[in-house]
């Protein structure tokens, strides 16, 4: 956890007062834990943050008493004793509120009505997107985090190169990758790890199981780090050995297509447009039905975020701060298939890479 002095919180508690202020609320009830860690760097979980124009509160309960200490300077801690319900309602009371706005998109109508019940005094107000949109625009402590939860997941990547075999299972690929990531201090890996062997490449979430590593046979590999929540999310298609002729041709093409799509990443252009980039060479080459989904995504404490780039999203414009993953794929059932994925930060002067392991053929063939 940053110290107070460099903590970046206090700036963007600033800046979601500000959106409030610009909407005319005054009270927030903040319930998405990924959301409360952004605003305050706890990463517990089942705490929810109400802020009102004259106190920002933490809610949880004792198993975080300890760990919430060090935020004491910036937050009132509230340990509830009653249900987190009841805590929120008793809190609204306590800061005479009339309105309190929640996160309609994480909030059931199951807890929305039983605060309204619980609270009858405080009119409760959907929101939809009001942290996520600062969420999109990454400060500098953030895109430190992401660089080293890549730095980790490409490390533990490069150890474990060496130890895949023909023979090995899938599953076994992926527990010595999780291992490595471990290892070398990921607290979680960003999802599941996918390792598809074979045909199975041309399954673009398939589930890791037991099918073997063949030699002469494609391996496509989607793995990611957690870093202090921060997340990297790679991938890269290996060759136990001789390249299949389809897998090999269709190898150049997606890295062509990974490349111009990379080089085209600008502030003020569309979501679109980088993805027409990409798809346009795969269906040049005779593959627009085998590249079914969106180029990439935003990636931060979710491992899917804002923005999105997929063609059908016309309104949505890069800017500086986004990191993006660029991931052009192309997909052959029966035969396998091949993705290269990299994280991007936009910056004023255009796309910086954040990843740095190579994605030439001759360095993909194990």
């Amino acid at each position: 956890m940053p110290t107070k002095n460099d903590a970046p919180f206090p700036k963007r508690l600033a800046a979601l007062t500000a959106a409030l202020r610009a909407r005319d609320l005054t009270h927030l009830l903040v319930s998405n834990p990924v959301d409360v860690a952004y605003l305050t760097g706890f990463l517990g979980g089942d705490s929810y943050l109400l802020l009102s124009p004259s106190s920002k509160i933490i809610i949880s309960d004792f198993r975080y008493k300890e760990d919430l200490e060090p935020l004491e300077a910036l937050f009132t801690i509230h340990i509830r004793s009653t249900s987190m319900t009841q805590a929120v309602a008793d809190l609204l009371a306590k800061t005479a509120a009339e309105t309190c706005a929640f996160q309609a998109e994480h909030v059931t109508v199951v807890d929305r009505d039983a605060l309204a019940k619980a609270a009858p005094k405080a009119k409760l107000k959907p929101t939809v997107g009001l942290i996520p949109d600062l969420r999109r625009v990454k400060d500098d402590h953030e895109v430190a985090l992401i660089r080293k939860a890549i730095k980790i997941q490409e490390a533990a990547l490069t150890a474990a190169l060496p130890s895949i075999k023909p023979g090995q299972t899938e599953s076994a690929i992926a527990s010595r990758l999780d291992a490595e990531m471990k290892a070398r201090g990921a607290s979680a890996t960003a999802f599941d790890t996918i390792v598809a062997a074979r045909a199975n490449g041309s399954r673009p979430h398939h589930h890791t199981g037991q099918t073997k590593a063949a030699a002469n046979q494609p391996l496509l590999i989607d793995w990611g780090a957690v870093h202090q929540g921060y997340r990297g999310d790679l991938t890269r298609t290996f060759a136990l050995g001789k390249w299949p002729k389809k897998i090999a041709e269709i190898y150049a093409i997606v890295l062509d297509a990974h490349t111009a799509a990379a080089e085209a990443l600008a502030p003020g252009k569309r979501s679109s447009e980088i993805d027409k980039v990409a798809r346009n060479i795969i269906a040049k080459a005779g593959h627009a039905e085998h590249f079914g989904h969106g180029l990439g995504h935003g990636l931060g404490l979710n491992t899917h975020e804002e923005p999105r780039l997929h063609h059908l999203l016309t309104s949505t414009t890069l800017q500086p701060g986004n990191v993006v993953t660029i991931e052009p794929g192309i997909y052959l059932p029966g035969i396998g298939g091949v993705r290269l994925e990299d994280d991007y930060l936009i910056t004023p002067s255009g796309p910086q890479r954040l990843s740095t392991l190579p994605r030439d053929l001759d360095w993909a063939t194990l």
